[in-house]
């Protein structure tokens, strides 16, 4: 598979991105500057890392959704062309209307840095595998999802719900929620066939034993596989 990871002023995850679709998964891997118009040929797969796009001035991402690389994209995403966007690139995602809902203030207010468990509650390319809990990192100070309710019944019927937050046994419990995400969201699928992807914590933070753990190489496995 051919990844092109985006590239916008402020992303800070990017690095890891590039290695581990490149170094550890083996895709042939472009990095793409956010004013770019067209993503290379015969890409595969975009990937929108984490960071604060633009400082995060006016709102998460809501800079970074007028960038030109955004149209072709759309057109990617459109087409059935996988795109995964992890924290700020969730943010984008919800921002540009690739996936519904938003992400807002951490419930307490706060910063929150540290690992988190996360259950596979919905099937796709991205979470092949239903019942799987993963150990990743997060680092957001924005990470709450909220939607109206008709968009959550809407996730929940169409088995998009990717990942919530849960116990190390994978129990779905308020205690395992770190910023107050509605209904413990962790990750939710959108496009036409489930290849759109967002997450708000860090599987390429956690996908080589020097990171602590490799449960974050499931997902890229799971996508780069199909």
């Amino acid at each position: 598979m051919r990844a092109a990871v985006i590239v916008f002023p402020g992303s800070n995850a990017d690095a890891e991105m590039v290695r581990t679709l490149r170094d550890i998964c083996g895709a042939e891997t472009r990095v793409v500057w956010h004013t770019e118009r067209e993503l290379p040929a015969g890409t595969d797969i975009v990937a929108l890392p984490g960071g604060f796009s633009y400082g995060d001035y006016l709102r998460c991402g809501a800079i970074a959704k007028a960038s030109p690389i955004l149209d072709a994209i759309r057109q990617h995403a459109a087409r059935g062309g996988y795109v995964l966007g992890v924290c700020n690139g969730f943010q984008i995602l919800t921002e540009v209307g690739l996936l519904p809902g938003a992400l807002t203030r951490n419930a307490h207010l706060r910063f929150e840095c540290s690992q988190v468990h996360v259950a596979v509650t919905g099937e796709g390319p991205f979470t092949p595998k239903a019942g799987e809990v993963w150990r990743l990192p997060i680092a957001h100070a924005e990470g709450r999802y909220q939607a109206a309710p008709d968009v959550l019944r809407a996730l929940e019927d169409e088995g998009r719900i990717g990942l919530r937050y849960a116990s190390s046994a994978g129990a779905v419990v308020a205690d395992a929620n770190p910023n107050g995400s509605v209904g413990s969201i962790a990750g939710i699928y959108g496009g036409p066939r489930k290849n759109v992807f967002g997450l708000m914590p860090h599987p390429e933070r956690m996908s080589e034993p020097s990171q602590g753990g490799i449960d974050g190489r499931r997902l890229f496995d799971a996508v780069l596989g199909q």
